[in-house]
């Protein structure tokens, strides 16, 4: 990956992330430490790999409060009958950008939409933003309180 800029380390470090956090929503028996420890980081870039384990370990953490988002926001369907690829992806932009602030939330969908667009199905990156649309607009542009970290 060499001399990658910010923004292409960052779409690298979110593919990583959205790999781990799709294998610990298929495999509740490990946990974030353990899928991140497996993953073989031997050809990333320290701040690629550094970025990615902060949103694994991020998004396990806060993983109670993105559920609850994404059940209130998903009207008619259950989470669990969702693809798994649009759900991890959709967690991942909760997390880095309405809970993790870490970019804005226009962003952290954008990036989301392109990841299903990649991974997901021929439907993934239109339902994927329809329901992160629904939950940014539920903030009003605010973000929920940094509490219970």
């Amino acid at each position: 990956m060499g001399r990658a800029s910010l923004p292409q380390r960052r779409r690298r470090a979110r593919e990583i992330a959205l790999q781990l956090i799709y294998e610990l929503d298929l495999r509740p028996d490990i946990t974030a430490d353990e899928a991140i420890e497996m993953f073989a980081w031997g050809q990333e870039l320290p701040d690629v790999a550094e970025y990615a384990k902060f949103l694994v370990t991020a998004s396990s953490r806060r993983a109670l409060e993105i559920d609850s988002l994404m059940r209130e926001h998903i009207v008619g369907w259950r989470t669990e009958r969702m693809v798994a690829v649009d759900r991890a992806s959709i967690k991942l932009a909760v997390c880095e950008g309405i809970i993790e602030r870490k970019v804005p939330v226009a962003v952290a969908i954008s990036e989301a939409v392109e990841l299903t667009k990649i991974f997901g199905t021929i439907e993934s990156s239109g339902f994927v933003n329809g329901v992160l649309g629904k939950i940014a607009r539920s903030f009003g542009g605010d973000t929920p309180e940094r509490d219970a970290r």
